[in-house]
């Protein structure tokens, strides 16, 4: 299983507005970026992902699962897009800031990090396990799914 992280902006799509959605989740859609594409292209059904605020509030709040491989984005006329489903899968206690991540050497290598703009990036196993930390989660407590 691998692991992500979505960004949003939360006046355009927050983790309330996900969660409110339920187990049906949300289409992932409207990312116009091709590496962005092309990891959701590589995402398969039970990946776990942070879900992050950008812009406003700059932090990981919560953990999302791929309930829906990459299907066409219902937003793209050109059929050349492509979104994941999502659904909210658990708060994250203690929302884990941008500034935090940046000071924490185990996380210096974290797309987050060194790649800023790109709104689906892929997370290693043992920056996900730290973020869980710094976040309140036992990584175990997932490990279910």
């Amino acid at each position: 299983m691998d692991r992500w992280l979505f960004k949003s902006e939360p006046d355009v799509f927050s983790w309330e507005m996900l969660k409110k959605c339920g187990r049906k989740g949300e289409p992932w859609d409207g990312v116009r970026n091709f590496l962005a594409r092309n990891n959701m292209r590589a995402m398969k059904k039970g990946d776990l992902g942070f879900f992050y605020h950008s812009n406003e509030g700059k932090e990981i709040v919560g953990i999302v699962e791929v309930i829906k491989e990459a299907h066409p984005d219902p937003k793209d006329d050109t059929g050349k897009w492509q979104c994941v489903t999502v659904a909210a899968v658990a708060d994250l206690p203690k929302p884990v800031t941008l500034a935090d991540a940046k000071a924490n050497d185990k996380l210096s290598k974290m797309s987050l990090v060194t790649s800023m703009r790109l709104s689906v990036q892929p997370v290693t196993t043992a920056e996900w396990n730290e973020v869980l930390r710094m976040g309140g989660l036992d990584p175990k407590a997932l490990s279910k799914k």
